[in-house]
């Protein structure tokens, strides 16, 4: 072989497995918005570690405040979106339909109805003034909450409030308690000397569920690849919730939204990452919050009341357990 047709040979065997070997020329990443919530910071142990590349798939997480990662995927700009699941039939209502394949967590006592000093129980709240963002998830909580101690909504009066303000509203005394997630409950404690959480989402596991949620099209176009995020989601779980590996977790998930790791650990306590085994069984349908389809028919129930959307929402199209079962 002459040595001007081996260098030929040669250049044409490299093009063929950079061919093989790069992503075709055009291909997008996984684009998954996420936000400040510690099921969905947990994601930064994989992007720290280089786990998405280990698995090869090729991911960009985006950072968004929650409400406008929503609005981002609902514009088409994000191919999944890290919602709770009735936030995820609330964009389905108003058009960006997606589909739940995984879930991180369920709120384990960061979801908070917390009383102003001298509020010691929901009870002591009849005739008085909570202050919630209506239509919310910890709306739903507060209802659930007001259920178990023989009240209703009508019992009390309630004060429409964005979430990221609860703090203030408390302090302000304009209130007798308030409804709020994880950072802002926190917030709302060490603002408020004396108040105290009342009734948590640990008292009622599965009534928030923190979602992946993906939109059809990619699913379907990209099943192999959202199979190999499960896969690396799975490996941050175990990373967590390792006694061996937790304080690096708690570290990296600190830094990214920049908060002291003793202050993280609390947020973490609150909230319960599920293994691949806990989460097939939330996966099985079934009635009440210990079923993903339970809980987001309640959401859907919720939703529709409070004329948050005027359908109701055809809950199992919204949840696909077929990934966590191929797993």
């Amino acid at each position: 072989m002459n040595t001007r047709l081996a260098t030929r040979l040669r250049v044409m065997f490299s093009a063929l497995l950079f061919v093989l070997l790069t992503p075709t020329a055009g291909a997008e990443p996984l684009k998954i918005g996420y936000s400040d919530w510690p099921g969905w910071v947990a994601w930064e142990v994989a992007l720290d570690k280089g786990w998405f590349q280990e698995a090869g798939v090729d991911v960009k997480f985006e950072w968004f405040d929650y409400v406008a990662s929503m609005d981002a995927f609902a514009a088409g700009q994000l191919d999944a979106v890290s919602m709770t699941n009735g936030d995820a039939l609330v964009t389905g209502a108003s058009g960006a339909e997606s589909v739940m394949i995984l879930i991180n967590d369920y709120s384990n006592g960061n979801d908070m109805v917390i009383g102003a000093p001298g509020i010691e129980s929901l009870a002591a709240l009849k005739g008085k003034k909570i202050g919630v963002e209506i239509g919310f998830v910890d709306h739903l909580l507060l209802l659930n909450g007001l259920k178990k101690a023989g009240m209703s909504e009508t019992d009390v009066e309630l004060v429409n409030v964005p979430t990221n303000e609860t703090p203030q509203v408390l302090a302000s005394g304009e209130v007798d308690a308030v409804c709020a997630w994880q950072p802002n409950s926190g917030s709302a404690l060490q603002l408020v000397p004396g108040s105290k959480p009342i009734y948590t989402s640990a008292d009622e596991p599965g009534l928030i569920y923190d979602v992946l949620s993906v939109s059809p099209e990619s699913l379907a176009a990209k099943r192999d690849q959202w199979l190999k995020v499960l896969k690396v989601w799975y490996r941050v779980v175990d990373y967590v919730r390792d006694p061996a590996t937790h304080e690096d977790a708690v570290n990296i998930m600190a830094a990214r939204v920049g908060v002291p790791p003793a202050e993280y650990r609390t947020f973490l306590a609150g909230t319960r990452l599920l293994t691949l085994q806990e989460a097939r069984a939330h996966f099985l349908k079934g009635g009440g919050f210990s079923s993903l389809y339970g809980s987001s028919q309640i959401a859907d129930d919720f939703n529709i009341a409070n004329k948050v959307y005027k359908r109701p929402q055809p809950v199992g199209a919204y949840i696909d357990p077929s990934l966590i079962g191929a797993l």
